[in-house]
């Protein structure tokens, strides 16, 4: 399973938020450069990259800092936060990201969104699918919308997505344990023709045995945030994993 550290950027600087509420922000280093080769001096080899001043703004803002980390490290970054029109994604990919996540633009605009999968190809489009109480959430986890997560995840599997992420924003920084009963009734509800989504499970995760029980159930990656920052698990942890 591949395990892929989270950074979060505020005004350019690493932070953490809690359940994605911007007045929990937490700053953990002014400079993400500094925390992405940390991890890839880990042996780490996967970033998950999320611009949450561009969630906010609903337009990428924080493409100088993937730009920097793409350029002077080696880890494959997979960029979200605010990716709502060609020219976003353009410079996404242009700043050095390996695939991008697109959440809200895959509720609000299903057809750049399906433009997006044909145009680029299911290995560089992950879906977003962040949920409270199994319904869908946008707009950096601001607004919730009617659809419920698991319809809307088999809709975009018919259209080829291989990808997912999803994040129980209950379970978002509360170091608490991950949501394996969604994440399981995910996968079995999303497998067909023995082909199923490659879930990447994000929050709560908090101990080595929860990494371990999300790959018991099947999930092809984590993504790891504040219980690194915190030091409830540390990246020699990790070591007889990645």
């Amino acid at each position: 399973m591949r395990i892929i550290p989270a950074i979060d950027i505020i005004d350019g600087k690493c932070v953490r938020l809690t359940k994605g509420d911007y007045n929990t922000k937490k700053i953990y280093n002014e400079n993400p450069l500094e925390v992405a080769k940390q991890f890839e001096a880990a042996g780490i080899q996967y970033l998950h990259l999320v611009d949450l001043d561009g969630a906010k703004a609903k337009h990428i803002v924080n493409y100088k800092v993937l730009e920097q980390i793409a350029s002077k490290t080696n880890l494959k970054i997979d960029f979200g936060g605010g990716l709502k029109t060609d020219e976003d994604l353009h410079i996404a990919f242009n700043s050095g990201a390996k695939q991008i996540t697109g959440g809200s633009i895959a509720v609000q605009d299903t057809n750049t969104f399906d433009n997006w999968i044909s145009k680029y190809g299911a290995q560089k489009i992950i879906l977003g699918a962040d949920c409270r109480n199994e319904k869908i959430a946008i707009s950096g986890w601001m607004e919730e919308s009617n659809l419920e997560v698991i319809p809307f995840i088999q809709g975009y599997q018919k259209k080829n997505i291989q990808y997912v992420i999803c994040t129980d924003i209950a379970k978002d920084g509360m170091l608490e344990g991950p949501s394996i009963e969604l994440y399981k009734k995910m996968l079995e509800s999303c497998s067909a023709n023995n082909q199923t989504i490659k879930l990447i499970a994000s929050g709560g995760v908090t101990t080595i045995d929860d990494i371990n029980l999300l790959e018991k159930i099947g999930c092809e990656a984590v993504i790891i945030g504040k219980a690194l920052y915190e030091g409830n698990i540390r990246l020699t942890d990790l070591e007889t994993i990645y």
